[in-house]
């Protein structure tokens, strides 16, 4: 039975890093089953209750789901909107990257309702860029950005197929971001939104419009997202 010698981490989170990186590299996809609890102590040389302890950890994060009678299987991911971060920020919290891949960027000067949101008068320049966000290789939203352009002009040609939009923010541009103020309502996919997300048309949808802030309390991007309801979960804590 292998032993923790001090330096290594302990034998339960081993095995969990083999099956995060087997689902990273895609080896591992959504609904594929998952070694069991014999399987995983006979590899890894440890006892059943570590390797069921391994697996317990993973679907209490949501990475693999347990049927009675089925086995283990790598559960489709989902986002938990409990805080503020990105897409890519959520994902690599839980060891699996995200991608995007930008459908159009353009400066448009039409969109009033929109300058307002960013408190600038209804005839600024945007910058609008529509990316569709991608996790564990399948489609979770299509989110369109706007920036006041004069201020962002340079986000029209920075690389946003990998890395967080966030940390671009802070980095590039010595921002603290704050908070965000949201408004959250379902729709139904159209024909469009539906063959980006690999949905059917007609599908629900969460509609999230956000307003994010910097810690100087101005608004710095406007945000419109389309998101798959069964990958995301919407967390509230009430209080009486």
């Amino acid at each position: 039975m292998a032993r923790n010698n001090g330096n290594w981490p302990p034998a339960y989170q081993r095995i969990q890093g083999t099956i995060r990186e087997r689902i990273e590299k895609g080896l591992l996809k959504p609904g594929d089953a998952v070694d069991s609890e014999r399987e995983l102590a006979k590899i890894h040389r440890v006892s059943l209750m570590t390797a069921r302890h391994a697996l317990a950890e993973l679907q209490r994060e949501g990475l693999v789901e347990r049927r009675r009678g089925s086995g283990t299987f790598v559960a489709p991911p989902k986002i938990h909107f409990n805080k503020l971060t990105s897409l890519s920020e959520e994902m690599a919290s839980r060891g699996l990257s995200a991608r995007s891949r930008v459908l159009s960027s353009s400066v448009i000067d039409n969109a009033n309702d929109i300058a307002a949101r960013l408190a600038l008068p209804a005839t600024s320049r945007l910058l609008m860029v529509e990316r569709l966000r991608q996790a564990a290789n399948e489609p979770f939203a299509l989110e369109t950005c706007y920036f006041p352009a004069d201020e962002f002009a340079n986000m029209a040609r920075v690389p946003l197929e990998r890395g967080s939009l966030f940390a671009l923010l802070e980095r590039e541009h010595g921002l603290e971001l704050a908070h965000a103020d949201e408004e959250i309502d379902a729709t139904a996919a159209d024909p469009r939104t539906a063959e980006l997300l690999a949905v059917t048309r007609g599908a629900p949808l969460l509609r999230i419009r956000q307003i994010i802030y910097s810690t100087q309390g101005k608004a710095i991007l406007y945000v419109l997202g389309l998101y798959r309801s069964d990958r995301h979960t919407l967390r509230i804590r009430r209080f009486r």
